[in-house]
């Protein structure tokens, strides 16, 4: 299903309203995992930039890549977002193997082109600036590019997106996929939670994500996408900044053993 621009999209909220439980725990302790500022029960981080979210009792998946084996225990996702096309976001043999029958797929315009034929005949198209509906929740994709002039070849502007959900127990939700902290990331309002990228050279450093979070002022702001770069970093410079915003630190890289994630030689 390819949808026009801003046409609004309603999808994947009735296929799967039981949705199956494999046997392994992961799903509820990594929900419940504490983090240096608290924790985060609708959150199941994955590894880098997958992860799940439980909003309104639907399952959400955001960028699953790796192989189906990283997500067993985890409930049948009602819905696949997919941020952008590179390999650590979109992996169409996961995708394959994650796609429930009824669940609904996210995805930009050069991911949409870059699917094989089984996947593109289910996917819903979303450019920056679309709105809609997923799963019961309100969703916006957002643009999501490089600004500084040595890394604009990563994320060109206007191919990308971030997406911001809205769910009634957990406010609006800002994953904001590859960006810097352009004019669009600092203008998101009234955002809960937000999920920023940092990690170079592909996205922003800590600092810059620090002032993009000053001007944005969500409630919580969680790292994610950060191998290579410290959350704790991103944390005092938000602090030296005078935010009041809240830092989520979760483990993104489990079979690291490091804070930045990155893996000894």
């Amino acid at each position: 299903m390819i949808a026009t621009r801003r046409q609004t999209v309603i999808l994947g909220a009735a296929a799967l309203t039981a949705p199956l439980l494999l046997p392994r725990g992961l799903f509820a302790q990594a929900a419940a995992t504490p983090s240096a500022a608290g924790t985060l029960p609708f959150l199941t981080p994955v590894e880098h930039a997958s992860m799940m979210l439980t909003l309104g009792g639907q399952s959400i998946l955001v960028d699953p890549v790796g192989g189906a084996d990283k997500f067993a225990g985890l409930p049948a996702a009602a819905a696949i977002l997919v941020t952008h096309e590179h390999q650590d976001h979109f992996d169409p043999d996961t995708l394959q193997a994650l796609l429930p029958d009824g669940a609904a797929l996210i995805v930009n315009p050069a991911v949409a082109e870059k699917l094989p034929e089984t996947l593109r005949s289910r996917a819903t198209v979303m450019a920056s600036g679309d709105t809609g509906e997923v799963a019961g929740l309100g969703i916006e994709a957002v643009p999501a590019y490089n600004t500084t002039p040595d890394r604009l070849q990563y994320h060109p502007k206007g191919r990308d997106n971030g997406y911001v959900l809205t769910s009634p127990d957990h406010g609006r939700i800002y994953i904001a996929g590859d960006t810097e902290d352009t004019p669009e990331f600092r203008a998101q309002s009234d955002i809960d939670t937000v999920f920023l990228p940092m990690n170079l050279p592909y996205t922003m450093t800590a600092e810059q994500a620090a002032a993009g979070v000053t001007e944005m002022k969500p409630r919580r702001a969680v790292p994610y996408h950060h191998r290579g770069t410290d959350p704790a970093t991103f944390r005092a410079a938000l602090q030296a900044a005078g935010s009041e915003t809240e830092v989520v630190v979760l483990d993104w890289y489990p079979d690291s053993g490091n804070p930045t994630g990155e893996v000894p030689a």
